[in-house]
């Protein structure tokens, strides 16, 4: 990791729209099916490894789902019923939308939380179709689906998989919005292929603000615990204090070589830095610039500063919030944006899933009260045909 001092990049190499992408998706439109089992056969990858579904498992996984659940659900709000003014009332309601595409990247990891963050909300939201692509299929990601309720499940990853999402094929159906992470190819295709998305969330990142008083070895394990997720993740540390920034670094390289993904963990380190800083402020205010997907407050009072972050996907207060409880069964959702997009985006939540529709109601006193005020507003903007619908309702009422 490259270390700086006050100062340091805020920006990631830019996702690459390769050419490839926009080939395979203009492919999958036109050729279908036949051009999706074309790429899966050259780019996807089959694992392995296939994990027994032990009742341990199982356990895990039933309660990680119902704590996301439980937080998703405390989401829905109802629309209450405002009145404007006399007469006139307005009010919101929800409806979910109808058909979903869920990507769950697969390539060297097979990946079933994802599969609960994504389709449990869906669920919630009472969408219709939950159409789920994922390049590999072991039993873990079938008994995910199964628990979350997908409703149809696709043997396919990549680009071709968003292609085939986005515009339907003889047997993959056509979806209203696509969800999920991957790699910036992925990514790339999502947001190309003019189908509605959840937003940019392409390779992981994390980072660790850390102080004086930081355990080493936490915070070393929140930067790898990112790390192994693929070679171009990108891990950073903001430390107030050089000395401890040197002695996490040291214990990153120490506990690096004991990780299965040691190679993975060790290309994303290439990608990443550690930069010291004078003080809790500047650390904040450095993040609040980067927007990282994932905030790690590693430092005294953390709670207090919760007030100056402005920009983070998710932020983990303190010195044992690790990463890995929202990415597992905390109940916050794990599918979040990265590239900075956590300026414009939040991460997927329950208004993902929906659209909602405002409805208004006049009645004649309603009419009365605000019939002038838009005659004057439709005059000013020369919109006669607006004026005269306002118009000969008030005149109705004067008879």
């Amino acid at each position: 990791m490259k270390k700086y001092y006050d100062c340091a990049p805020t920006t990631r190499p830019a996702i690459k729209f390769d050419p490839i992408v926009k080939k395979i998706l203009d492919d999958v439109k036109k050729n279908g099916d036949k051009a999706v089992e074309k790429y899966s056969k050259k780019f996807d990858k089959q694992l392995t490894c296939d994990t027994k579904l032990t009742p341990e498992i199982k356990q895990a996984f039933k309660i990680a789902a119902k704590n996301i659940g439980k937080f998703h659900k405390a989401q829905i709000t109802s629309g209450e019923i405002i009145e404007t003014m006399p007469g006139v009332t307005c009010f919101q309601q929800s409806r979910p939308i109808e058909k979903i595409g869920l990507y769950i990247p697969g390539g060297t990891a097979p990946l079933p939380s994802t599969v609960l963050m994504l389709a449990i909300p869906a669920k919630l939201a009472g969408c219709k179709e939950i159409i789920m692509c994922t390049p590999c299929l072991p039993k873990i990601i079938k008994y995910a689906a199964d628990l979350a309720g997908v409703t149809k499940i696709f043997k396919v990853g990549g680009a071709q998989a968003i292609a085939a999402m986005a515009y339907g094929t003889e047997s993959i159906p056509k979806v209203d919005k696509i969800f999920g992470p991957g790699n910036q190819y992925v990514t790339a295709a999502k947001m190309i292929c003019g189908t509605a998305i959840d937003m940019p969330a392409g390779p992981s990142e994390v980072l660790v603000i850390a102080d004086k008083y930081a355990r080493v070895d936490f915070v070393a394990a929140d930067l790898l615990s990112q790390a192994e997720h693929g070679p171009d993740s990108q891990v950073v540390l903001v430390c107030t204090d050089e000395n401890k920034a040197d002695e996490i670094l040291l214990d990153t390289a120490k506990q690096l070589k004991t990780l299965p993904r040691k190679e993975i963990a060790k290309r994303a380190l290439g990608n990443s830095f550690a930069l010291i800083v004078k003080n809790i402020s500047q650390a904040i205010d450095f993040s609040n610039k980067y927007a990282p997907e994932h905030l790690i407050l590693n430092i005294r009072k953390a709670g207090q500063y919760l007030n100056q972050v402005t920009n983070a996907g998710s932020v983990f207060i303190g010195p044992y919030s690790c990463e890995s409880a929202g990415d597992y069964a905390s109940g916050t959702n794990h599918t979040l944006p990265t590239y900075g997009y956590a300026k414009s985006y939040s991460g997927v939540n329950m208004d993902s899933f929906i659209k909602k529709i405002t409805f208004q109601k006049l009645s004649n006193v309603g009419v009365q009260n605000i019939g002038p005020i838009v005659e004057k507003m439709a005059e000013i903007e020369q919109l006669q045909g607006h004026k005269n619908a306002m118009t000969l309702r008030l005149k109705s009422l004067k008879k």
